[in-house]
């Protein structure tokens, strides 16, 4: 059988894991949410309940041996055998794709064209972005088309050539060349300012919406409802130790978080940017840094933006592999066929999503273009519910018995205890939340 090894398995949960939320995401939500206050909530809740949905999945997929549906049907204990639907939510990822990689083919374009040709005030890097979206319409297709290619081409190969090989060589890549901008920073005067704003804990700062993003940003950081982990879970050893392989995913995906945080919050103090950007703190901000430090700021750019993709395309393979298994095990495709079918898929839908960045097209659903419409439905419908579902079913469906027996190798009587509390109330609570703020009060 296609199997992961164990380090494989681990590489390639923790590429699935570390992506754009980790190094695009996390920094402008710390800038925006007051820095330390953020850091400290995402910090416990990661490690007090991003754990215990890791490993809930790892368990699904681990006993459940198949794809994401039959891996719930296998381990369904009620008479009605209703829980396979929640493999459905398996649907997220080619739906994520379809905006994913539109955002990850920015950043190629960046790589491409600015890194050696950097703006020089805030009105012409502004343009740039939005001429890119508004008019850059073939540029944008392109980034995509090499982006999709690219991840159909190493699904397409499978667990062991594809998945496994990609990760063993862009994990380690990844963590060098952001060990190497963190050394380089470090060298700056704003360097200690960099990290006060990280790590200095002002407890008066916590508000409910930096709570809310804080919860949010550790959702959205773990690959939890895609059915991502379930399916890389089936394919790895049945006695692996799930507990560890979950450390070995959440620990250096907070390590990369923090480097990415401080380096570029380092480049911002220094040149007397502001840390509350938002989005555009990758696209519009940096640049301008970047362009600042001279030369320097060009491989400094350059490098950033490699890392950048590196960890996109990591991701981006996670979030097709779980359908491909389910259309590789549920139909007579193959999984060359089942990858590229997707793919083409994913290539058509995501194009309407590119001219619909561009207002004059007018290719909206209540006010919202197609590419906002995607991002909301997966973020705040599929991937939520997806991850509700999970722990939903391992905790409360499986049966405490089961559960004890499966991590027995793992988890003392304590641990599991805590675990399972965590499971069941804690992680059901967080995601409660996430889904009432975004569906009724953020709307």
């Amino acid at each position: 059988m296609n199997n992961f090894s164990k380090l494989g398995f681990i590489m390639a949960t923790l590429g699935s894991s570390i992506g754009l939320g980790h190094i695009w995401r996390f920094p402008y939500m710390a800038g925006s949410n007051g820095g330390g206050a953020f850091v400290l909530l995402f910090l416990t809740i990661t490690l007090v309940v991003g754990v215990s949905m890791l490993v809930a999945e790892m368990i699904i997929g681990n006993k459940g041996r198949a794809n994401t549906q039959d891996s719930f049907n296998a381990l369904d204990t009620t008479k009605a055998k209703k829980w396979k639907w929640g493999g459905i939510f398996l649907i997220g990822g080619p739906l994520v794709l379809t905006f994913y990689c539109v955002v990850l083919g920015w950043v190629i374009y960046y790589l491409v064209m600015l890194s050696f040709n950097l703006p020089s005030d805030v009105k012409t890097s502004q343009d740039i972005f939005v001429n890119l979206l508004n008019e850059g319409v073939m540029a944008q297709i392109i980034c995509f088309f090499a982006i999709v290619f690219i991840t159909g081409y190493f699904v397409a190969r499978g667990v062991k050539a594809g998945i496994e090989v990609l990760n063993f060589i862009l994990m380690p890549l990844l963590f060098i060349i952001f060990i190497g901008l963190l050394i380089y920073s470090m060298t700056l005067p704003s360097f200690s300012q960099g990290v006060h704003f990280m790590f200095d804990f002002d407890f008066s700062k916590i508000t409910s919406k930096v709570l809310i993003d804080a919860l949010g940003q550790v959702f959205f950081s773990l690959s939890i409802g895609a059915g991502t982990i379930i399916t890389y879970a089936a394919t790895t050893e049945e006695k692996q130790n799930l507990f560890s392989s979950a450390m070995w995913v959440v620990i250096p995906g907070i390590l990369i978080s923090l480097i990415a945080g401080v380096m570029i919050f380092t480049f911002v103090f220094e040149h007397n940017a502001e840390p509350a950007s938002g989005p555009g703190l990758i696209f519009i901000t940096l640049p301008l840094i970047f362009k600042e430090m001279g030369l320097t700021g060009n491989i400094i750019c350059l490098l950033f933006m490699i890392g950048l993709a590196f960890a996109g395309i990591s991701s981006t393979v996670s979030l097709l592999e779980p359908s491909v298994k389910w259309l590789e095990e549920k139909t007579k495709l193959n999984r060359f066929s089942a990858t590229w079918f997707l793919s083409f898929l994913i290539f058509v839908v995501g194009v309407a999503l590119i001219f619909s960045l561009n207002p004059n097209n007018k290719l909206e659903i209540m006010g919202k273009n197609l590419f906002d419409c995607a991002d909301w439905l997966s973020a705040n419908i599929l991937l939520t519910l997806g991850g509700l579902t999970s722990c939903i079913f391992v905790g409360w469906v499986i049966g405490k018995e089961k559960l004890r027996s499966f991590t027995q190798h793992y988890f003392n009587n304590a641990a599991f205890e805590l675990w399972l509390f965590s499971l069941r109330y804690l992680a059901p609570a967080t995601i409660l939340t996430i889904l009432i703020y975004n569906l009724f009060i953020k709307g």
